[in-house]
């Protein structure tokens, strides 16, 4: 027997009406379901192994009173050959290693700052709800404080957007809740949480930690479960696919409506994608232009009748796809928490789509009633209320909201079912939001920095699928060295390259950013020497700037100034394990002060560095400049006139940790559009060979220069 769970689960249903809606929705017999039980809001219930893939498919994202539930297998399925490796049973056991790892740290984390605030860790101690009150699509929205909002909260990892955990403090049995940040200030931490089952003490202190994303694993977990289990399905076929076992189908070229926005390698990749039966990728080296490629692919699959959704692993992601299609006229609907959206796109998220939607101005008024009901049971006053009369009015009061709720889902249906885009991160597609729509594509843009489990969520719903990405810039984040070595590193981007190679691959060629020379290293080193620069760049120069003189400075496009020699040595920075080397950052301030001087504009200019140590001493050493300094993580994606790269490591042992991975290298490097400086210890980076390609490289184009040849 298969175990299959069912969630959400009112804690008042009985066995025979779980039995019933099963049977009712699958139209499978009784007699094929065995024990039913119940877990917190879940139902736990033993199928017959063969009826249960038919079960999840008919129940998941089905309506059980009044609401959506997701069904998923409990446990591992039966495989389909148990004596074969299993590529998804692999993925399974790496991804329950990552998450062990991610848990763990967070675990540390939260013990570190049990009692005092870590300057650069993920947790807030010591806080006072300042004020609550419901908002960004029905959400409780809270604000936290120190208690008299006196002093400041200390520097931390918590973003907006960041999964939390609040939890009360000093308590035998401590309420937790958890949530997304909002917004952070320096004395305010603002978070959003699904209404809460308990009620909030009015005086309780509070501690705020960065939250494993424990849904984002279960989705993942889940949609591997499906795709291993399917059978006769359009998930089976897609799957054979995808794990090599059938070559990729294409019909004939549809070549008939070229862009003239699009060069003609961009339009050759729309039409193969749009071509394509099964999969296609689209590979987009460094400013080639490929995101507008796939808005042009989205555009015309929606003008021949097509339903898309458009994903990718990072909110930041979405929503650069999603600014690109409003930009030609699309409208898409955005999902996701508010609180994870650019504030200038949140018009298109569903929850602020739904409070403007005419069948959903009745809950307004049920939501604004009820937290009237829940401010006069939380307020003080003289005269002491009636025994159980608050708790009567606070019951009154999850009743109008479980109205509301219920017309708001009605609101969101519909904008749904006439939404044409649907724009998520692959983590973020949830049956309680989607119910059993199924797409004609789904397009996953920055592929590459997606691990493969992820990827089979949005799969789940397709027909088709297009990634596009490039494997030789960041891949996707892992912390478990671990499962980065089982191969969860590897996106089923480069899987599919590496199984059909340009039988389902198009390579964009030209890019549209870099000088010819900042282009050509790259190019060879990581694209066979494909790269083409458009004549719109390929001999611009910062003089060619406003305001921008010829000087020393500005002469140069790629130039490498070697520090070896000059005792310019690496340290740990304090308190971290990071590393940042203060002589390096004493020449990179130089540099920026030269361009400044000669009326480069500080926004044209971005320090690059590996290391979060490097990066916080020169944004001290920067301060007030209006340069921007940040991690190759930071930059990915991005562009600026200038890009100074600092490669910090300098030590005797020849070690380069973070530098090993030369596609970090290539983003830096790629950022930059008219001049390309990169300062490090040639007697370090030479014991990577890339590094002593890129150095003979330079070496060779008059591009070499040394540390003593500098006036500092």
């Amino acid at each position: 027997m298969a175990t299959i769970q069912f969630e959400p689960i009112p804690r008042n249903a009985t066995a025979s009406e779980v039995l019933r809606f099963i049977a009712g929705a699958s139209g499978i017999d009784g007699k094929f379901i065995g024990k039913i039980s119940f877990l917190a809001k879940a139902s736990i219930v033993e199928i017959t192994d063969s009826h249960a893939r038919k079960v999840i498919a008919a129940l998941d994202g089905a309506v059980f009173r009044e609401r959506r539930v997701r069904a998923r297998y409990a446990v591992p399925p039966e495989k389909r050959n148990p004596t074969a490796p299993d590529h998804f049973d692999h993925l399974l056991r790496l991804l329950e290693i990552e998450s062990a790892e991610e848990r763990r740290r967070t675990k540390e984390l939260a013990k570190e700052n049990r009692q005092v605030d870590d300057p650069f860790g993920a947790s807030l101690t010591g806080l006072m709800i300042a004020d609550a009150e419901y908002g960004l699509g029905g959400r409780l929205v809270v604000q936290l404080t120190r208690k008299g909002r006196v002093d400041p909260l200390p520097p931390n990892r918590l973003q907006s957007g960041s999964p939390i955990m609040l939890t009360q403090t000093g308590v035998q049995r401590p309420l937790s809740l958890r949530g997304v940040l909002v917004e952070r200030t320096d004395r305010i931490v603002t978070a959003a949480f699904e209404e809460p089952e308990d009620d909030i003490p009015d005086d309780a202190n509070w501690r705020l930690d960065l939250s494993a994303d424990e849904a984002s694993r279960q989705r993942q977990q889940a949609a591997l479960y499906r795709a291993q289990a399917a059978e006769k399905d359009r998930l089976s076929e897609l799957r054979e696919v995808l794990l090599g076992e059938n070559l990729p189908r294409f019909a004939t070229l549809d070549d008939s409506q070229p862009s003239d926005k699009l060069n003609a390698v961009q339009n050759d990749a729309v039409a193969f994608a749009l071509s394509a039966k099964d999969v296609a990728a689209i590979h987009g080296p460094p400013g080639t232009g490929k995101t507008t490629t796939i808005v042009e692919l989205i555009r015309r699959a929606v003008a021949r009748g097509e339903r898309v959704i458009a994903c990718a692993p990072s909110n930041a992601a979405v929503d650069n796809l999603l600014e690109k299609l409003m930009a030609i006229g699309e409208e898409p609907v955005r999902l996701g928490h508010p609180a994870r959206v650019a504030v200038r796109l949140r018009e298109r998220v569903l929850d602020m789509l739904v409070e403007r939607h005419p069948d959903a101005r009745q809950a307004k008024k049920l939501s604004r009633d009820a937290n009237e009901l829940f401010r006069k049971a939380d307020k003080w006053t003289k005269d002491k209320p009636e025994p159980g009369e608050k708790t009567a009015w606070r019951a009154e009061a999850r009743e109008l909201l479980a109205e509301a709720r219920k017309r708001e889902e009605q609101a969101a249906d519909k904008i749904l079912d006439e939404a044409k885009i649907v724009c998520a991160t692959l983590t973020g597609i949830d049956s309680d939001v989607f119910g059993q729509r199924k797409y004609d594509l789904v397009v996953i843009d920055e592929a590459c920095q997606s691990t493969e489990p992820a990827c089979w969520i949005p799969l789940l719903r397709a027909n088709k699928i297009v990634l596009a990405g490039d494997p030789c810039q960041l891949p996707p984040t892992v912390l478990s060295r671990e499962a980065v070595d089982g191969g969860l590193g590897i996106s089923l981007m480069e899987r599919i390259i590496a199984l059909h190679g340009s039988q389902a691959a198009k390579r964009l060629t030209v890019q549209y950013r870099m000088h010819a020379d900042i282009m050509q290293f790259p190019s060879e080193e990581f694209y066979e020497g494909t790269l083409i620069a458009d004549e719109s760049v390929i001999r611009h120069r910062l003089t060619d700037l406003p305001g921008v003189q010829d000087s020393p400075a500005t002469a140069t496009i790629v130039q490498f100034i070697d520090t070896a020699g000059a005792g310019y040595d690496e340290e740990h920075e304090e308190d971290t394990s990071s590393r940042r080397n203060p002589m390096e950052a004493k020449l990179v301030v130089h540099k920026v002060r030269e361009l400044l001087d000669v009326g480069v504009p500080s926004e044209g200019i971005a320090v690059i560095t590996p290391y979060s140590g490097q990066v916080r001493w020169l944004r001290e050493l920067l301060t007030g400049t209006g340069v921007e300094i940040d991690s190759v993580d930071g930059f990915q994606g991005r562009e600026k006139e200038v890009v100074i790269l600092s490669f910090v490591r300098s030590n005797p042992e020849g070690e380069l940790g973070f530098l090993k991975d030369i596609r970090r290298t290539n983003v830096a490097m790629t950022r930059a559009k008219r001049k390309l400086l990169m300062i490090g210890d040639s007697a370090t980076l030479a014991n990577e060979p890339f590094y002593q390609r890129l150095l003979t490289f330079c070496e060779t184009h008059g591009a070499y220069s040394t540390v003593w040849e500098e006036t500092i």
